[in-house]
This record gives structure tokens, C-alpha cells and sequence, in this order.
């Protein structure tokens, strides 16, 4: 699955021209992280149209990138993380960062790995649910 990364100016207004065109070109964010630095932020999204969402960006001045990262099902049970965790630890992936979608019933995680297709093997192997990215972007 596509992120969509864009580094924005920390003032007023930078996240809200963001949202403007992409409510402009019909593009729905799926999910969102947004963290800062003293001068910028970073906006992680997972949207409906990634690469429409990174030429109109583009267009605008901004410069986003396209990156790729998985997502995958998390039960709301005692454990369910820890479980996940341990499987990434225990074969030798170090997770770069992660967060949280919603996935209706079960929770889900976007997750960015050095390797992540060892890292959907690894899952899959150890019996977790991938959300494939076609279901993502039309949620």
C-alpha cells in the first residue's frame, strides 16, 4: 500500500491547503499522522488516490512522496500488540513507526519496516491479517 508523505511548514493554515485540495480532487484520507520538528511537520496519510493525491499536491508547491508500508488487523484482545510485536522483533525487523487505522470491527496498524515484504510474510506466516490496499483506499 501507498503513504502519502508530505513535509509542511509549522504555521496556520499549511494542513488546512493540504485538506483543500484533496477535498477539491475528490481524495478522502483514510488515516493520518502528523508530527512535528521545531520548523516542519510530517504528514503521513494513507488517502483513496495516492498518486493523483501526490501530483496535485505536486501542483500546489508542495513535495510529497509516495512510500510504501502495510497495514494489518489487530484484535481488540489483551495481547494482540504484544503478539504482533514479538513476531517483527523476532525476525530481526526494526519498526521505522506506525499508526493507527480504522478498520471497523478490529483495530489495524499502518507500519513502516525496512523490509516490509519480509515483514507481510512474517505476519502472514504467524497467522495476522493484512488489509490489502485496495480495501484501504476504498474505505
Amino acid at each position: 500500500m501507498k503513504q502519502l508523505t508530505v513535509l509542511i511548514e509549522n504555521r496556520p493554515g499549511r494542513l488546512e491547503d493540504i485538506t483543500e485540495i484533496l477535498t477539491r480532487y475528490n481524495i478522502n484520507i483514510i488515516c493520518m499522522s502528523l508530527s512535528d520538528t521545531s520548523e516542519y511537520g510530517m504528514l503521513r496519510m494513507i488517502v483513496s488516490q495516492p498518486a493523483l493525491a501526490q501530483e496535485k499536491l505536486s501542483q500546489e508547491g508542495f513535495s510529497p512522496i509516495l512510500t510504501d508500508v502495510c497495514a494489518v488487523k489487530i484484535q481488540h484482545h489483551f495481547g494482540s500488540l504484544n503478539k504482533m510485536t514479538a513476531v517483527i522483533s523476532e525476525n530481526g525487523l526494526d519498526i521505522k513507526y506506525m499508526y493507527a487505522l480504522n478498520s471497523g470491527e478490529n483495530a489495524a496498524l499502518v507500519i513502516k519496516t525496512a523490509d516490509n515484504d519480509l515483514l507481510e510474510k512474517v505476519l502472514v506466516e504467524n497467522g495476522m491479517e493484512l488489509l490489502p490496499a485496495v480495501e484501504v483506499y476504498n474505505m
